[in-house]
């Protein structure tokens, strides 16, 4: 939205020459406190602000850098401590604020998000669930899970063996019935 040019005029007459601050013009003038902010800006004028005050703990953050540096790990309450023998007058929970701030993190990791279309991937994996007795024989208990990858739907079934003439079937059934598809046709056994 712009403002006439009379209105610019006024703005930077009382803010220069007046010395009024923002909101004394911006209530003289009925307009908002950010008209008259950008009005100052495209001006030329830096952005004013209450100025910065020194902190308590200033003087003590090359002491904590440097120990955090060989202690990363070291607890803010105990690091306050040694703070404080040192002369620091400031309380533990802004201590502990600032000592979140000024740790240094990790390296973050990188992933790789993988994505998929429908029916693209899937991942397979055979898992042993100990052993079940039948009768005199004990047999193993396996597990067959597939995990579609863009669904997220898992297929799982449980077998007494994981013997590899079974396997091409199931990956193709377990497909079939996650997808709620017509049943699967029959595999045609090669000779």
């Amino acid at each position: 939205m712009t403002i006439p040019p009379d209105l610019e005029a006024q703005i930077l007459r009382y803010h220069h020459v007046e010395k009024w601050r923002v909101g004394t013009i911006a209530r003289q003038l009925h307009v908002h406190h950010g008209t008259v902010m950008r009005v100052l800006a495209q001006a030329g004028l830096p952005r004013t602000g209450p100025p910065a005050r020194r902190s308590q703990i200033e003087p003590y953050l090359p002491f904590m850098f440097e120990t955090l540096q060989k202690f990363p790990t070291l607890t803010a309450s105990r690091l306050y401590a040694m703070v404080r023998e040192r002369g620091y007058r400031g309380g533990p929970d802004h201590f502990r604020h600032l000592v979140a701030c000024h740790r240094p993190r990790r390296p973050a990791e990188a992933y790789l998000r993988l994505r998929s279309l429908p029916g693209e991937q899937g991942q397979v994996d055979w898992g042993h669930f100990g052993h079940l007795t039948i009768g005199r024989a004990r047999r193993p208990l396996m597990a067959f899970v597939m995990v579609l990858s863009y669904s997220r739907r898992i297929f799982l079934r449980f077998f007494l063996d994981a013997r590899m003439e079974n396997s091409p079937r199931r990956p193709r059934r377990g497909v079939c019935s996650l997808e709620r598809m017509r049943p699967c046709p029959p595999l045609r056994q090669s000779a």
